[in-house]
């Protein structure tokens, strides 16, 4: 229940636009992400999920680190829950000329696309009986996509059952 308090919290302040209150810094985005994989090191080990990284040392964008830690950790902690044990998650980074582009992909039971258009609704679950039984507020993809749109980005989503799921964030570099 506190969990899901501080959730709410967390995506009505976003909701709100109260982005003033966040510091934006540059920051690097290897960085970030290496931060939301030590958060879940545990769950890593426990489902013996690899997780391979595939970002330059030198990819930077302008933003709040503890938010996009937040968002990062999310969309890993689904990808290792949903993902198959003994499976990759991989983590891909790409440069554009104006963004940051990450993908976030598992090799998991994947989702039907009559689901895809509401992932990022609060409470809404694929499988409700499995997603109460591996944990979770139903809010994650929520705060996702509110973090991601306060640093004036997009997130989307790509499935095909039966082999996965790949969210893709976007950022601009300067925001």
């Amino acid at each position: 229940l506190e969990r899901i308090v501080e959730d709410l919290l967390s995506l009505s302040r976003m909701e709100a636009g109260e982005k003033a209150g966040f510091a934006m810094n540059e920051q690097k985005v290897l960085s970030l992400v290496r931060q939301s994989v030590t958060l879940l090191e545990e769950r890593v080990q426990a489902r013996n999920v690899t997780i391979s990284l595939s970002i330059e040392e030198t990819l930077t964008f302008v933003g709040n680190a503890p938010l996009l830690i937040q968002a990062f950790t999310n969309l890993l902690d689904n990808a290792i829950k949903y993902g198959r044990e003994n499976s990759t998650v991989t983590v891909v980074g790409e440069l554009t000329p104006d963004h940051v582009v990450l993908s976030f992909s598992d090799e998991g039971e994947g989702i039907e696309p009559i689901h895809l258009e509401r992932l990022f609704e609060r409470f809404y679950r694929v499988d409700k009986g499995r997603s109460k039984a591996l944990g979770g507020t139903g809010l994650g993809l929520a705060i996702v996509k509110h973090i991601v749109k306060l640093h004036g980005g997009t997130v989307t989503v790509s499935s095909t059952p039966g082999k996965g799921s790949a969210f893709r964030v976007s950022l601009p570099r300067q925001n």
